[in-house]
């Protein structure tokens, strides 16, 4: 008998791309794997539910007081049947019928615990959000993979290894890293599948863009305590980023059309870094709304290795 996959997907008034998503994830071939989605809704007032239900989605709720981002995956890993997890975001796409069974394959043969997909930008990703893309989730696979870099918009991980560490739910972020690294320690594998691709579709205010690097530089402080960032590193790294991205405009032949994006991209990239690295870990409730819902409050790092790699 086939083993069951519970696909995982947080939702937050995500229906601008969740059918899309749900259609190609009932689309997915495989010998090897049957398929459950599951849903976990944090007070959707769109028509994110209704869309759930319409493909049949299992749906679990989890309270906006409690949100954080580890502890709604805990609610659905607890709710899903699955042995085997699948997370993704809900506004990402998946580019083929045979990515579950791509992503999920190396946990079940390869013993391998914990694996991440590709992910290439569409619709409104930014020019240097592309870029990032490019250099984090690299046209080749690695299995297993060397360090903790691990990103659950398109991932997969064993229930049984769930089950006995948890995501952190203390975090505002990155707390994909936090568990790769945790498992790494412990003499776990993990694995990197191109081939596992999906669409990320990103389209976010330069103050939400700020926002989002700010919480993940936060969390990286409890991950990676030894990573310090001075005015003159984020200088530094602005700087370095933009010549990068303008190199590869240029190339592109377009300077003229993403140069405002560039400048702004690594402006807020950075800057919010910075803000993050430099704030003490105790939130207040309004700095918890401003991180975990972004979208309700209207304001606005990818995930990184280590200081020398920031940029």
């Amino acid at each position: 008998m086939r083993e069951l996959v519970s696909v995982v997907i947080r939702t937050l008034n995500e229906e601008k791309h969740l059918e899309e998503l749900l259609t190609i994830v009932g689309k997915q071939v495989s010998e090897k794997f049957r398929i459950e989605v599951v849903i976990v809704d944090s007070g959707s007032s769109d028509n994110t539910l209704l869309i759930a239900k319409k493909y049949n989605c299992r749906i679990t709720y989890i309270d906006k007081s409690e949100f954080t981002f580890g502890r709604s995956l805990n609610f659905g890993c607890e709710f899903a049947n699955g042995q085997y997890l699948v997370f993704v975001s809900g506004h990402c796409i998946p580019t083929s019928v045979d990515w579950i069974e791509k992503l999920v394959s190396p946990l079940a043969d390869m013993n391998i615990a914990y694996t991440y997909g590709r992910q290439v930008g569409r619709d409104g990703t930014k020019f240097s959000e592309r870029q990032l893309f490019s250099k984090y989730f690299p046209i080749e696979s690695q299995l297993p993979q060397k360090g903790i870099f691990c990103n659950n918009a398109n991932s997969a991980l064993r229930k049984d290894v769930w089950e006995k560490y948890n995501f952190d739910e203390t975090l505002t972020g990155c707390e994909d890293m936090f568990l790769a690294k945790e498992l790494v320690v412990n003499g776990y594998q993990l694995g990197y599948v191109a081939e596992a691709c999906v669409f990320h579709i990103h389209d976010e205010t330069w103050n939400k863009v700020k926002v989002r690097y700010e919480r993940e530089a936060l969390a990286l402080q409890k991950i990676m305590p030894e990573i310090h960032l001075s005015i003159f590193d984020t200088l530094s790294y602005i700087f370095a980023g933009i010549l990068k991205d303008i190199r590869v405009a240029l190339r592109d032949k377009v300077f003229f059309k993403e140069i405002y994006s560039i400048l702004m991209f690594r402006y807020c990239q950075y800057s919010g870094a910075y803000r993050g690295n430099h704030i003490h870990r105790k939130l207040s409730k309004e700095m918890k709304m401003k991180y975990f819902y972004p979208r309700v409050t209207d304001m606005s790092i990818t995930s990184t290795i280590s200081k020398k790699d920031i940029n």
